[in-house]
């Protein structure tokens, strides 16, 4: 206890010497990378000779009983903790399978085994001696390590669905998007205690408790589905916002809140039938990460003589012509400096990483994961991810990033059998960027015999690549790239037939926050000038675009827009599981149709950036025969007769019908 008070005091005391007045730290640049007198991380060769005085961690913190598999792998981190070499538990249905060390003494693995049957309660691991240990140094005596095992949660999920297309996505950057608690906005203990909301690369204040109350406006909106960038401790010197150089896979970072306030943020969200999806990385880590500054072994990450970066090529993978040493820079080069590459063909890191996702799914309740740089970790491990998941939790949702350039790359990462593939990756789906590409090019050409358009058309063509494409999460934009609106060039009509194509689009639909309310920004090396403050989310804001009186009448138009879409959709077989049927472009305008049942849905896109008439229904005949109506469900159209329906449309116009007898 003292040592943390220390340590706290200690944090203050560094934050003072090293900045000085926060005002000193800062320069113009809106896009100011570091606080003035800070370098970037350094590469450093990482030896694992073990730190003294290290606080004690037993991870995961706890395990349930009537788990599929019934081993679970504990770390035990504690000074010269190797130096045990025997381990005993005295509860029924509980023994010791082994004990294992690397090179580090401050870290031991116990495998236990919990039988069927076994009951939920407490009991000590009892580490001893005896007598040949590392480095010849055997402990006296024994050390008692608490562990405890819970009821398995699996009761509580009876009925529950798994994140699909049925759902909408809403992703959240949760420093960006509401600060519900400004007592967390600066915590000492924490390396970045800086807060500047004039500065896109610095923390904003934003926080769990900001997403709670705001639950209720995304209900109305339509969500179903909240994906939050990491919310687990990012305890860096800079650029701790995001939440993508974890240093703590155990704890929710103190900014955001605390582990309870997350199970509180899934209850909440629950309630009102909306699904949690973490997102997870485990390509990498932050080099303020315990298991980095006390490495377990030489090889818990990827090495390099000196630093060297990924290659960032997916198809080194599987390319059969390609080089070694291009796969190998894929794989084990680093993102950043800060970023330690992960190896997870270290049996005891993947089964860490295993492990603790499994943990936070049974202790928080929480439905989904989205996994972060999907290509770059080990292809096996993945594999095996995806598999255990799966097996622990059926009902857990599944997809990876995976930005790629071409539907052949982007599907051989999908699960399933497929030509020339040694591996069953046995994931469900993924971020499809090829929709993505073809949905921006859609609107930002004009139709050729292979561009504008017809890219969309011919992307959806290629759909057999995977086992089940309405899997995959479709969108528009993200926290890496621009926002739409400026994409778009404040083009309210493409923000309106865009949003009708995503939500009438197979897959899982997914809108980046802020979307719906026309906000911002372009530029950064990865969307960062994007990443701004949801006006309204936060104390002092002169404008709150989370209440209609203060939008605009551009954005209510569009936030009006999204919700009849959504909520409609939310109802409808057709857009959420129907089957799929698309025309070829006639004339650079694409129809296609959403059918389940006596539900059909048409959408029409003027591909052009002139307008079209659309007057000849009969090339649709084989959907449209035997309906008499339209209904416009995007729009004021109202009702209409499809017998001589003249659809006029604007350049780039979407509209969405609801057909009728």
């Amino acid at each position: 206890m003292q040592r943390n008070l220390y340590l706290a005091f200690f944090a203050i005391l560094m934050a003072s010497s090293l900045y000085g007045q926060q005002e000193s730290v800062f320069d113009d640049d809106p896009m100011q990378h570091l606080p003035l007198g800070m370098e970037k991380s350094k590469y450093i060769i990482r030896e694992p000779t073990g730190l003294a005085d290290v606080d004690m961690r037993v991870e995961p913190p706890n395990w349930w009983v009537g788990m599929v598999d019934p081993r679970v792998e504990v770390l035990i981190y504690d000074e010269g903790v190797a130096n045990y070499t025997e381990a005993s538990v005295d509860h029924p249905g509980v023994t010791v399978e082994y004990v294992k060390r690397l090179e580090n003494p401050n870290y031991l693995f116990v495998g236990l085994y919990v039988a069927a049957g076994t009951q939920p309660g407490a009991f000590p691991i009892r580490l001893a001696s005896s007598g040949s240990a590392l480095g010849n140094k055997a402990m006296r005596g024994e050390k008692l390590v608490e562990y405890r095992l819970a009821p398995h949660p699996r009761n509580t999920w009876e009925g529950r669905e798994p994140l699909s297309s049925k759902d909408l996505i809403y992703l959240i950057m949760p420093d960006r998007f509401a600060n519900g608690d400004e007592s967390n906005d600066k915590v000492y203990t924490a390396t970045d205690t800086l807060l500047n909301r004039d500065k896109l690369l610095f923390r904003h204040g934003g926080d769990l408790q900001g997403v709670i109350d705001r639950l209720d406006y995304l209900e109305e909106l339509g969500v179903t589905a909240l994906w939050l960038n990491p919310v687990l401790e990012n305890d860096q010197p800079y650029a701790s916002y995001h939440g993508y150089a974890v240093s703590d896979h155990y704890q929710i970072d103190p900014r955001f809140g605390n582990n309870e306030k997350y199970r509180e943020l899934v209850k909440a969200a629950h309630s009102r039938g909306i699904k949690i999806v973490m997102d997870v990385i485990f390509n990498h880590c932050g080099d303020q990460h315990y298991q980095i500054k006390d490495i377990p072994s030489s090889d818990w990450i990827h090495q390099w003589p000196t630093y060297t970066q990924s290659n960032f090529r997916a198809t080194t993978i599987f390319d059969p012509h390609g080089s070694e040493a291009d796969k190998r820079k894929m794989l084990d080069g680093w993102f950043d400096n800060h970023m330690p590459d992960l190896n997870q063909e270290n049996e005891h890191l993947a089964n860490y990483l295993i492990n603790n996702s499994i943990w936070w799914t049974l202790y928080s309740d929480q439905d989904a994961f989205r996994i972060d740089t999907y290509t770059y970790p080990d292809t096996k491990f993945m594999a095996r991810w995806n598999q255990r998941l799966l097996e622990e939790v059926p009902h857990v949702g599944l997809f990876g990033e995976t930005w790629v350039p071409h539907i052949g790359i982007q599907s051989w990462y999908v699960g399933g059998e497929k030509l020339h593939q040694d591996i069953n990756t046995n994931l469900p789906g993924v971020t499809d960027f090829q929709i993505y590409y073809a949905l921006h090019e859609a609107m930002a050409k004009d139709p050729t015999w292979t561009d504008g358009v017809m890219r969309l058309y011919y992307t959806l063509a290629q759909d057999h690549l995977y086992p089940n494409p309405e899997n995959n999460v479709v969108f528009l934009d993200n926290h890496d790239i621009s926002r739409l609106y400026s994409t778009f060039g404040k083009d309210l009509n493409k923000m309106k037939s865009a949003m009708s194509l995503l939500l009438t689009m197979r897959g899982i639909p997914s809108i980046y926050y802020g979307t719906e309310a026309l906000l911002e920004g372009s530029g950064g090396a990865f969307g960062e000038a994007g990443r701004l403050d949801f006006p309204g989310g936060f104390p002092g804001d002169p404008t709150n675009l989370f209440e209609e009186s203060d939008r605009s009448v551009d954005q209510n138009a569009i936030y009006i827009h999204i919700k009849t879409l959504a909520n409609y959709r939310k109802n409808s077989a057709a857009l959420t599981i129907g089957t799929l049927t698309q025309f070829v472009p006639r004339d650079g305008v694409y129809v296609y149709f959403r059918r389940s049942g006596s539900e059909t849905v048409m959408t029409i896109f003027n591909g052009n950036s002139t307008p079209r008439v659309l007057d000849d229904w009969t090339p649709f005949a084989e959907i449209t025969g035997g309906f008499r109506t339209a209904k416009e469900l995007s729009g004021a159209g109202g009702t209409t007769a499809l017998e001589g329906f003249n659809l006029e449309l604007a350049g780039k116009e979407a509209k969405v019908y609801i057909l009728g007898h």
